[in-house]
């Protein structure tokens, strides 16, 4: 074997000392659809919060709900439940574990910051407003509840999860499908808690977009800073030794006439 030559399976992983991929492939389009889901969110959370507004709500969760229970089979119930456990920190946990562990190995550092980003704030977000806004939950749960009601924690917990591993994990010219899929999981996920009774159904909306926001949020952020921090200053052109003619527009130095 030859000195400096790499090792079978223990050569290094493909990317290392390549530059990281751009983690937004259009910053406009980006921005813009992140501002609307923002929009949205603080819309329902503005209309939570007001009185008047949330008379209106309640009479529509309450409808809701009574549909929910009328409506509910033995197949359907059992989906909701699976989808209890994998809302559950049993599971999100060591689903962000593996993929944080994944972009490190794949030296990813910039992937990294933005999942971290937007799992840990919408870890603080979820504790914060729900203190915030107190509501209490539906009062025949199908399955175990701890917290106060608004957010759904399990709606955001889903979709923060499933939409920032998208961005962090797929290359940006090949999302739409996996975020398509990471939308369906999160909306399912809201309205199996609502479908169960842990949640009213404004709670499981306002996870959904909450989440989502998260995601969007620490994605755009981070990809800004990954494209000033690469982007390179321009060429500098090398200093004219004294005495030496100027050279002409198209760069070439002019003899002696």
């Amino acid at each position: 074997m030859r000195a400096g030559r790499p090792v079978p399976g223990l050569s290094r992983p493909a990317g290392l000392g390549r530059e990281e991929p751009g983690l937004i492939a259009a910053p406009g389009l980006t921005a813009a659809i992140t501002i609307v889901t923002i929009a949205l969110t603080a819309g329902v959370f503005a209309a939570v919060a007001d009185h008047a507004a949330l008379e209106s709500i309640q009479r529509l969760d309450d409808a809701w709900l009574r549909l929910m229970i009328s409506g509910r089979t033995a197949p359907v119930t059992d989906i909701a439940r699976v989808f209890n456990l994998l809302g559950l920190v049993y599971v999100t946990l060591p689903v962000r574990i593996a993929v944080a562990g994944f972009l490190i190995w794949r030296r990813r550092w910039w992937s990294l910051a933005a999942f971290v980003t937007a799992v840990a704030l919408s870890e603080v977000l979820i504790g914060v407003l729900k203190g915030a806004y107190s509501r209490a939950r539906p009062s025949a749960s199908l399955v175990a509840t701890t917290g106060m009601s608004f957010p759904s924690g399990h709606a955001i917990a889903a979709s923060v999860t499933a939409v920032a591993a998208v961005i962090a994990l797929m290359p940006a010219g090949r999302r739409a499908w996996w975020a398509a899929a990471a939308v369906a999981f999160s909306i399912l996920m809201g309205l199996s808690r609502a479908y169960l009774g842990a949640h009213w159904l404004s709670d499981a909306v306002a996870g959904i977009l909450l989440g989502t926001s998260c995601a969007l949020l620490a994605a755009l952020v981070v990809g800004e800073l990954q494209r000033r921090s690469t982007r390179r200053p321009p060429p500098v052109a090398a200093p004219r030794p004294a005495g030496a003619p100027p050279p002409d527009r198209a760069g070439r130095r002019r003899g002696p006439p």
